[in-house]
């Protein structure tokens, strides 16, 4: 199975400018994100895929694969669809140039579904800590006993509704693997009714029948969108500068 990851990397981030080029721990956000993924085995290739001449220089002088997509793009999903155009693979993954705590384990876990070729697409899911339950910015998931969502939510779900117990909750990271024809098809098809009520991409797929396998990991991360987001990670990372 040939599988590449691809890293949209778009500069003009509005909640956060700039971010994807912001430093952590004297690195930009780029480097954690693409070396994370280059240190898979499991992966042919790792591509940027960015509508920026600042990004495209940033990779050139890094080393580091990319290509320049159409600034028309209005998700990441749509930059991995361009470059599937043009790059064979059997496999797709998608991760996020804002994910500094992305890792080889992620990768692993979202391509262990995918080597039964009736999968279409995965994604991954965490213990939800206790401050992410009620956190809308924290997406939740529930899946069926196979593991494929049932629903994606920025409220809180499982409802405890008599108070029996806590539920198990997960928390959705924003990690995805497609196959070609699901990441076709879902760039084809219009931006659904719950999708535009959640702000949920992910929901398109659910919403148009194509079924979305999750695999749970320990590894938490946290998306970077804001100044305290970009603190919080610095925190995590920079002792793991201090030997180099």
């Amino acid at each position: 199975m040939r599988a590449i990851a691809v890293i949209p990397a778009r500069l003009a981030s509005t909640r956060l400018p700039r971010k994807v080029l912001r430093e952590i721990a004297g690195r930009p956000m780029l480097a954690w994100v693409y070396e994370a993924a280059r240190s898979s085995p499991l992966l042919a290739d790792v591509i940027v895929a960015t509508d920026s001449d600042e990004v495209m220089e940033a990779c050139r002088l890094n080393g580091w694969h990319a290509r320049m997509t159409s600034p028309e793009h209005r998700s990441g999903t749509d930059r991995v669809h361009e470059v599937a155009g043009a790059v064979a693979a059997d496999v797709y993954l998608n991760v996020q140039g804002d994910e500094p705590l992305a890792r080889p384990e992620h990768i692993e876990a979202l391509l262990a579904p995918m080597k039964d070729a009736a999968v279409p697409v995965s994604t991954i899911k965490t213990r939800a800590a206790a401050a992410d339950i009620d956190d809308p910015n924290a997406v939740k998931v529930v899946t069926d006993s196979a593991g494929r969502a049932l629903y994606f939510s920025r409220a809180t779900i499982p409802y405890d509704r008599d108070h029996i117990g806590p539920p198990r909750y997960f928390k959705h990271l924003g990690f995805y693997a497609y196959r070609k024809p699901a990441l076709e098809r879902f760039c084809s098809l219009p931006e659904s009714t719950l999708e535009r009520s959640e702000r949920l991409e992910q929901l398109r797929f659910l919403e148009n029948g194509i079924p979305i396998h999750v695999v749970e990991t320990p590894y938490d991360t946290i998306g970077v969108d804001t100044e305290d987001d970009l603190r919080r990670v610095e925190s995590i990372l920079k002792p793991r500068t201090a030997g180099r």
